[in-house]
């Protein structure tokens, strides 16, 4: 009896070491990345710069196809990867746009912008009540950073960008665009470029067949 106990209790010890070994390590985003303007502005904000440990920034272990530098959209589970070499990335938690506006596919980055204004769609406007132009700033919706994705050189309207409303990340609450926190939008716009390929995989559809692979060879949903 005493030698299985023995054995029982080593191999709950594996277990538990197997766990600690897989745990994420969730990290905010370098403080380095902040320009002197982002943290003039950021100290402005009146939200509360809180987000549920699952959708903080972690680097994690990535087994889909897409190249190092490729952005993916998970919408399902409320995440955007950057991919990295050796089989990582780095994952940030984000809000995603309720279903009907969902939009999945293959873009590429077709212009960068810091602290951006916001010009409403006329359906937002109409929609939300909002006004047709938001000055820059930690109030605006666009936030600190927006990454605008085109298609056969033409804007989709669809966006990568900041959030005045960081408790919503992990929800699917937007208009379609992909909203991150104010720190991490500017994490991602530093690491990324004009042309950087986004796979937005289709909803409940988690191993989509697009890939950035794809898109660099022409094929499929391909944005230029």
């Amino acid at each position: 009896m005493s030698s299985l106990m023995a054995k029982l209790g080593i191999l709950a010890a594996g277990v538990v070491l197997s766990g600690c070994m897989q745990a994420t390590t969730y990290q905010p985003a370098p403080e380095a990345t902040l320009k002197p303007v982002d943290r003039a502005q950021l100290a402005k904000a009146q939200y509360a710069k809180v987000v549920n440990e699952p959708f903080r920034r972690a680097i994690v272990d990535y087994h889909r196809k897409e190249a190092p530098g490729s952005i993916v959209v998970d919408s399902d589970n409320h995440y955007l990867y950057l991919v990295q070499d050796g089989g990582k990335a780095i994952r940030y938690g984000i809000t995603v746009g309720e279903e009907a506006m969902a939009w999945s596919g293959i873009a590429k980055i077709g212009s960068m912008t810091e602290w951006p204004p916001w010009h409403p769609t006329p359906g937002e406007i109409s929609r939300l009540g909002v006004p047709k132009f938001v000055a820059p700033g930690p109030d605006n919706p666009m936030g600190s950073r927006a990454l605008y994705l085109y298609s056969g050189g033409k804007d989709t309207l669809f966006r990568i960008h900041g959030t005045n409303q960081p408790e919503y990340i992990g929800a699917s609450i937007s208009s379609g665009c992909i909203r991150m926190t104010n720190e991490d939008v500017i994490d991602l716009y530093n690491r990324v470029k004009m042309g950087t390929i986004v796979v937005v995989l289709e909803p409940k559809h988690g191993d989509s067949p697009f890939n950035s692979q794809m898109a660099l060879q022409g094929g499929g949903n391909t944005m230029q």
